[in-house]
């Protein structure tokens, strides 16, 4: 009956006990995350606009940045979104090394992105090509492809890292 099997899984759940996670240790990182919020609000307001491009990724890179949007880094919170579309976007976030097939989309959410616009290259893939470089298939780093301001290293680089890499855009000034 349903009530028997009921109470043998409370009395399952009794005998085993709690077995999630602990919660975190607070180690002052999330002191940190506030703090890059706070610089993040004051440079761009709450406007900035992000569109990702994947130029051929492993998609490690892609699961980092994902990461952005949950309530720990909450980077919606603090006005900064990802857009569909170039047009719409300030920031052009681009992955992985650029293939052949992606590089006339890649040139092409470039173009015609507003006026003033970043570009921002992840992950050592987009840095420097990483341990593809440039071949039959690949034109290698993003750079090679569209005009970078930042970049952000690491295989894949951790949310952190990407927040960082967006103050990294501040220090070169918007040209129209």
């Amino acid at each position: 009956t349903g009530e028997s099997i009921m109470l043998d899984i409370l009395k399952r759940i009794h005998r085993t006990g709690m077995l999630s996670e602990a919660l975190p240790v607070h180690d002052g990182h999330e002191v940190h995350v506030q703090r890059i919020h706070q610089r993040l609000n004051r440079v761009f307001g709450r406007a900035l606009r992000i569109r990702h491009v994947d130029a051929g990724s492993c998609n490690a890179c892609e699961l980092e940045i994902q990461a952005l949007a949950n309530p720990y880094y909450n980077l919606e919170g603090t006005g900064i979104a990802f857009v569909a579309s170039p047009r719409h976007a300030d920031v052009l976030l681009v992955t992985g090394p650029v293939s052949v097939n992606m590089e006339e989309a890649l040139k092409r959410a470039y173009e015609v992105m507003p006026d003033p616009k970043w570009v921002i290259a992840v992950g050592d893939c987009g840095a420097c090509g990483g341990i593809f470089g440039i071949n039959y298939a690949s034109r290698g780093r993003v750079s090679n492809v569209v005009p970078v301001d930042a970049t952000i290293p690491g295989c894949p680089p951790a949310p952190l890292a990407l927040l960082h890499g967006l103050l990294l855009i501040t220090r070169h000034p918007r040209q129209p």
